[in-house]
């Protein structure tokens, strides 16, 4: 049974899960779910791929950590960096929006799928102690500044092109005379309630009487009246006749499972970004974990 729960660790930590624990998860699964919505539509988009496919993304990948993890503070699922990749490895290959891209997209996450699952299998997590913590926190802020570059033309409502930063910031340049008022009213906006919310809230809750869980509880609710505030104030006031960008309507139900088209030619084109991919992916986990 111990050697059983060394590969399924549920049945470990099941066996003392509390009533506590349970209402605490509870409260994290509320938040986590419903921001877990728009954030997932938002990585798929910048992968490059139909706002429904981070959704489908979303939903295994928990359950299997449910069965399969140890770490309580490690997050799965989509991840910016990787959607970046993504999109970096596949738009050499395809345009956006063919089925040849969403082929080659499915082909990617399962080789990388593939590559981890070997690396667990082999036992390679000392990989993790030979490489450069530097290097890593190099590449991952860099990909959080580009993220954050390649989302400023979604914030202004202008339309800009560009993979490099310097490609984005010329064309955010060349069309800033073109800013969409309300887009830019509403996300500045945002941003600065959520600014608040991390910095401030909790203090001035418990200031005024709330007690502190309660007030935790609050503070980590923040997005998601970011959220419904923001669903509630495009319905109302009819922002997308204003030039403000909707998701629109997004397919309903499950896809189909199939497995991805294992063409040669393909795989060899896309064996290095998945291990790239597959690497980064592993690094990232075991740093939090080990945090």
């Amino acid at each position: 049974m111990n050697r059983l729960a060394d590969y399924l660790p549920i049945l470990h930590w099941g066996r003392h899960y509390s009533r506590a624990t349970l209402t605490n998860d509870m409260v994290a699964a509320i938040i986590v779910t419903i921001m877990l919505i728009p954030q997932s539509l938002a990585y798929a988009m910048l992968a490059g791929l139909p706002a429904e496919i981070g959704l489908y993304a979303s939903i295994l990948p928990l359950v299997a950590y449910a069965v399969f993890g140890t770490s309580r503070t490690l997050a799965v699922g989509p991840v910016a960096v990787v959607s970046l990749m993504t999109a970096s490895a596949i738009g050499e290959i395809a345009a956006q929006g063919t089925p040849a891209y969403l082929a080659a997209a499915m082909l990617l996450a399962f080789l990388s799928g593939a590559m981890l699952i070997a690396m667990g299998l082999f036992k390679l997590g000392f990989v993790a102690n030979f490489l450069s913590h530097p290097v890593t926190s190099g590449f991952i802020t860099a990909s959080g500044l580009l993220i954050a570059a390649g989302q400023l033309k979604y914030l202004l409502g202008i339309p800009a092109s560009g993979h490099t930063l310097p490609q984005i910031v010329i064309g955010i340049a060349e069309n800033i005379g073109s800013v969409n008022l309300p887009t830019l009213i509403l996300g500045a906006s945002v941003l600065a309630f959520l600014y608040f919310v991390r910095l401030r809230l909790k203090r001035v809750l418990v200031a005024v009487g709330l007690s502190p869980r309660m007030a935790d509880i609050a503070t980590k609710a923040g997005p998601v009246a970011a959220v419904a505030a923001t669903i509630l104030a495009a319905t109302m006031l009819n922002l997308g006749e204003e030039g403000v960008a909707l998701v629109g309507a997004i397919p309903q139900g499950l896809p189909v499972p199939t497995l991805p088209v294992f063409d040669f030619e393909l795989i060899r084109t896309l064996a290095v970004p998945a291990l790239l991919i597959s690497l980064i992916g592993f690094v990232e986990s075991v740093s939090v974990a080990q945090t």
